[in-house]
This record gives structure tokens, sequence and C-alpha cells, in this order.
């Protein structure tokens, strides 16, 4: 089912309204675990989405030394997560060490390199972080460098996923956040698409916050966009 490719992110400050969120929308099977909820609970809300049969994307974006980051995802991998994100910036011997930690320790959980921010737009790239790629360019760029390392996939916007399907194949996953609906607000994601256009495009799967979880009812969000993929 299409609705089983929507991860819902569990951005929120502490394990009681994870908890609630969770038991509000009974019928998601993925849940993203970011920054600010790890950092608040730890592990414990991983075991409480395993128990409940949940499929995880810990999205905490690694990104350090080389030796740092492969420490960091092979430490990660115990908890038996589905997916991993780490920074394609750490540069390629990070992300070779990663992808070589995952198939020592025999994990299951799929690494993913972040390509660039979707709150980003080319104006960033060339003025504020000095990078004179064109920004369609520079996300193909660091998802090939992730791909060759060894690494299952990639997070990009929608806006890229059809150029990364096309050139880095049908087996690389492709992992979209910056997707709203057309009665929603964008808020901090600027290089958006629709739920189905972004499916259309090539995504694997869709990460999709606020216009749910932040809805008047989350539950009737939920209906919708899975009716709009369906």
């Amino acid at each position: 089912m299409n609705s089983d490719r929507i991860i819902v992110p569990l951005d929120v400050p502490n394990l009681t309204a994870a908890i609630a969120l969770v038991d509000q929308l009974p019928e998601v099977t993925f849940w993203k675990v970011g920054l600010q909820l790890f950092v608040s609970t730890g592990p414990e809300i991983l075991h409480i989405l395993k128990e409940r049969d949940k499929r995880i994307f810990l999205d905490l974006k690694f990104h350090d030394i080389p030796n740092t980051v492969m420490s960091a995802c092979r430490s990660a991998s115990e908890y038996g997560v589905d997916l991993l994100t780490l920074h394609a910036t750490a540069g390629r011997s990070a992300l070779k060490l990663a992808a070589d930690a995952m198939i020592q320790s025999q994990s299951s959980t799929k690494l993913l390199a972040i390509t660039l921010l979707t709150s980003l737009i080319s104006r960033d790239l060339a003025f504020d972080l000095k990078v004179p790629l064109e920004l369609p360019e520079y996300v193909l760029e660091m998802a090939l460098m992730a791909k060759e390392s060894g690494i299952h996939g990639a997070v990009c916007s929608p806006q890229e996923v059809r150029q990364l399907r096309d050139v880095c194949g049908l087996d690389y996953l492709l992992v979209c956040p910056g997707v709203r609906p057309l009665w929603s607000n964008s808020g901090d994601q600027r290089r958006v698409m629709t739920p189905s256009e972004a499916i259309a495009a090539g995504a694997d799967y869709l990460v999709i916050g606020r216009p749910i979880t932040a809805a008047p009812s989350p539950a009737e969000a939920w209906k919708k966009i899975c009716q709009e993929i369906a």
C-alpha cells in the first residue's frame, strides 16, 4: 500500500507527547525519530515503537570525523531501526567506513546520506555555503558519492528525486522530506512537491510531518493524504 510509504515524524519534545501521537495515529506504520526526541528520551522511544511493530527512521544526521561517524553508525545499528541518516558532507572516507561497519555488524539497517537540507535553496548554496555548483548538480554529486561509498540511499527534496532515480538506479533508496499537500502550508520547507507528485517522480518514501501532526485532526489529515496517493 502507498500509505506504508509515508513516514510521519515524531517531532515532539518528550516521550509522553510521542506516545500520545502514536496512539492518535494507529494506522501509521513508519515513524521518524529525530534529534529533538532522541536527545530528550534516548532509545526508549525506539523500544516502544518496536514493541508496537512499527518501522523506524532514525534521523540523527551524523556529521563528524570518519572514525566517529563509523562508530556512531555501528552503535545506532544495535537499535534495529530500518533507516539511519548521516551527512554526505562528512566525506567519502566517513561514508565508506560507515557502510563497512554496517556490513561487518550484519545489520539490516539501511544508511541514507543527506544530500542538502530541504530548508536550503540555490541562493543559500551559492552565497552562504560558497558552493559554486548549481543545486541539482550538487545534490546529484552528493548522492553519487554516497552510492559509490556503499551507502544504501539518499535523502533529497522531491524536486531532485527524478534525476537521482534516473542516474542512481531503481535499487537506490530515495527518501523525500519537503512533501506538502496543496492544502497545507510549506513552513520552512522550501523545495517542495505534493505527495502524488513526489511518488510519480520516483520517491520510495515521503516524510510528511506538520500537514498531519499540526492539523486540527491528524487522523483526518492522514486519511486525506493516503487518499491522494492511493
